[in-house]
């Protein structure tokens, strides 16, 4: 019997809920399964190991997270009622719990492993992300065998009326100016992902090390649940060290060092290329397959990525990059706004050999997109989609529709730009955005992020603030550590840290942090957002040297958008009979009216006369009915007692036969007719909604110099 076949439960107050950790009840032929509740929001997380791929020189981990939307009590949109391929959130979640997760193996350890969350419940206040994270970091700390170096914990922080909020529900976030989570073991962070309203970046640093003091408390509920479930670690072993390593960086290191130091992405790799090729066929003569020591090639190309890594890391420290610049330089940016015609919005972005061309399209409400998943369903007025085709890093390879890196950097440069973005009374408009990779050598997300914000102020989107961002990398060994900005492709792959971060003039509006070692300090991500600030500043300045500020017109291939709030209660007589006013006001002016539930009218259309007149006719169909007020009205029926006159779209009133001049009147068609345009005034409106007109008092209040309405019902 395992150790985890018998149940057992730990739990904690956590922000003002329970947190409950359970093994041994579920999975029991799992390597490790843990099930995880706070609130009435349940995750259940499985981990299981296997045998490594013959041949592989990387650590497959792989994640994978799951909503299905009966854990709250729905049933699955559309005509298939079974869920198939995950959705954007389900992607996103596994890569928020992969990338803590991931550095606290050893390193060396190739083993399959697979780490499975499926939501069971969910009380649509707490979001399972979190949770499935905390579960993940449970689930194999309990399989014992496996040399994971945790526990890692995560918690999400609000902020709230100047206060830190740790684990925010659904409705507190909707007030929040700050949606941020954070994973780290109990001495240091491993994991940033947060999106803030331009957060100073002291404050950011601040909830930073809140989440953190609450992380350690969830790490020592875990190593409890550990503890209490008889848990017996098996020590790793690691496998014989490569004979080729040292070799290599003896007599190859000062070659691929020279290599290292030349300009250019391309050249630099080919020097490099050049260094291996000749070091192969000198160790590998004539095709042979083992050196004289019998190290395979495998083992000779994993050395030399190993001398390659050591040089990158080596240079770093002394104050030398590949590309020459200095730790805290920016490389050379260009902007252009207005980049290709006919969009509604466009810029090119250049950073060094990384490149954006990013375009924006304008649409009605009619092109939201729905968002449909456990909590209630939404609908999403702005995206930003990211690709990264393969020609932008120079390779050749199959296009198969965007993998989770691509969902995961759009949905990064998405929402640090959406923190800027107009409220839909300001611009109404649906706003899409697309950032197409030219050319990438580091930190293509952030060159989305300044391409995106360009190309708003191009299409004439007026933003609160221009929003820019940069990525920060580190290379530490021991104590002694370097920060360094604009990272190119070798930093990051060679490096311990990718630190994106955006922001405006003011403050944070994204952040995200992937480390490959066990953690950073508060010194160094304090020292990190200073940097970034800098460099973040630096961009802005450039940037606005290209266009100042948001032009002032859409694009004339842009539709007209306008919104307008009328009383819910008239929302039936704007609609009309079975449609039939709403239908004529639309094809009369060629524009297209959406109305919602809550009496917002959108009236949309590519002539803006049609527009206004559309906008005209709702105002006059919908407005209220003033006493004392003049109307333009068209005699709509003559009776032997007065006339009736429509006053606006809909709606008439009575002019009664004494009100319809001074002075006797012997019949009503000597004063008026079915069709005549009259000014009338209204002197009353009875508790049934009747109105009471009079012609006389509007030719008195007129010819005494009054003002006349210039609503006309016949419009």
């Amino acid at each position: 019997m395992k150790v985890t076949d018998v149940k057992v439960t730990v739990e904690r107050e956590v922000g003002g809920r329970k947190l409950s950790l359970t093994t041994g009840e579920m999975a029991k032929q799992a390597a490790g399964a843990v099930v995880v509740q706070y609130g009435e929001t349940v995750v259940f997380v499985a981990c299981q190991d296997g045998p490594p791929r013959p041949g592989i020189d990387f650590f497959p981990l792989t994640v994978d997270y799951r909503e299905r939307v009966a854990a709250a009590g729905k049933f699955p949109g559309g005509f298939i009622k079974r869920e198939g391929r995950p959705t954007l959130k389900e992607v996103l979640t596994a890569r928020l719990t992969d990338r803590p997760i991931r550095p606290l193996f050893p390193e060396g350890y190739f083993d399959e492993v697979q780490v499975m969350a499926n939501v069971l419940a969910c009380d649509t206040d707490n979001d399972p992300d979190v949770l499935a994270i905390i579960g993940a970091s449970a689930s194999l700390s309990v399989a014992g065998h496996i040399p994971f170096n945790g526990p890692l914990s995560a918690v999400r922080v609000g902020l709230i009326d100047g206060e830190f909020v740790l684990m925010p529900t659904q409705e507190q976030l909707k007030t929040s100016a700050l949606d941020l989570v954070v994973a780290g073991t109990k001495a240091s962070i491993l994991m940033i992902e947060g999106f803030g309203d331009q957060l100073p970046e002291e404050q950011m640093a601040d909830a930073l090390m809140f989440g953190h003091r609450a992380i350690q408390e969830i790490c020592d509920l875990q190593s409890e649940l550990v503890k209490k479930a008889g848990v017996v670690r098996t020590p790793y072993v690691a496998p014989p060290a490569n004979p080729l390593i040292a070799r290599l960086k003896n007599e190859a290191y000062a070659q691929v060092k020279e290599a290292k130091s030349v300009v250019g992405k391309q050249d630099r790799a080919e020097a490099v290329s050049n260094v291996k090729k000749a070091w192969k066929e000198k160790l590998f003569p004539a095709g042979a397959v083992t050196t004289a020591d019998g190290a395979t090639v495998a083992q000779f190309d994993h050395a030399m990525s190993e001398v390659v890594s050591r040089v990158v890391r080596d240079l770093a420290l002394e104050g030398r990059r590949p590309d020459g610049r200095g730790a805290a330089d920016l490389r050379d940016v260009s902007c252009s706004a207005g980049a290709i015609p006919r969009v509604h919005g466009s810029a090119l972005f250049t950073r060094g050999e990384t490149q954006a061309l990013v375009t924006v399209t304008l649409g009605t409400v009619r092109d939201e997109q729905r968002v449909d998943g456990l909590f209630p369903e939404t609908t999403k007025k702005f995206m930003l989609d990211y690709y990264f085709p393969p020609y932008s890093v120079g390779e050749c390879k199959p296009i198969r529709g965007p993998g989770r890196r691509e969902m995961g950097h759009g949905a990064l440069a998405e929402r640090s730009v959406e923190r800027v973005l107009p409220g839909a009374d300001k611009f109404p408009y649906t706003i899409r955005v697309i950032s197409d990779i030219m050319e990438s050598n580091g930190s293509s997300s952030m060159a989305s992020v300044c391409g995106a914000t360009l190309a708003l102020m191009d299409a004439g989107v007026p933003i609160r603030q221009p929003v820019a961002g940069i990525s920060i990398g580190l290379v530490k060994e021991g104590s002694k550590y370097v920060l360094l900005t604009d990272i190119i492709g070798d930093e990051d792959h060679y490096g311990d840290m990718d630190f994106k971060i955006a922001g405006t003039g003011k403050g944070v509006t994204g952040i995200q942090l992937d480390l490959k070692i066990d953690g950073i300090n508060e010194e160094i991500i304090r020292g990190t957002l200073a940097q970034a600030k800098e460099a973040r500043l630096s961009l802005l300045r450039s940037m606005l040297a290209a266009i100042q500020r948001p032009r002032k017109e859409i694009s004339a291939h842009a539709p007209r958008l306008v919104r307008r709030q009328i009383d819910p209660a008239k929302i039936g007589l704007l609609i009309g009979p079975g449609g039939k006013t709403i239908r004529a006001i639309q094809e009369e002016t060629k524009t297209t009216l959406d109305v919602d539930d809550s009496g917002w009218v959108t009236i949309s259309g590519f002539d803006q006369a049609g527009v206004e007149d559309a906008v005209g006719r709702v105002e006059a169909l919908t407005e209220e009915i003033k006493v004392g007020k003049i109307y333009n009205g068209t005699v709509s029926s003559v009776k032997d007692f007065g006339a009736f006159i429509e006053i606006v779209p809909g709606k008439d009133g009575l002019c009664h036969i004494s009100e319809l001049a001074d002075g006797y009147v012997k019949s009503v068609l000597d004063i008026c007719k079915e069709g005549d345009k009259v000014q009338v005034k209204v002197i009353a409106v009875d508790d049934q909604n009747r109105v009471k007109l009079s012609r006389k008092a509007a030719l008195a209040e007129l010819a005494g110099g009054g003002d006349t309405d210039s609503d006309d019902a016949s419009s």
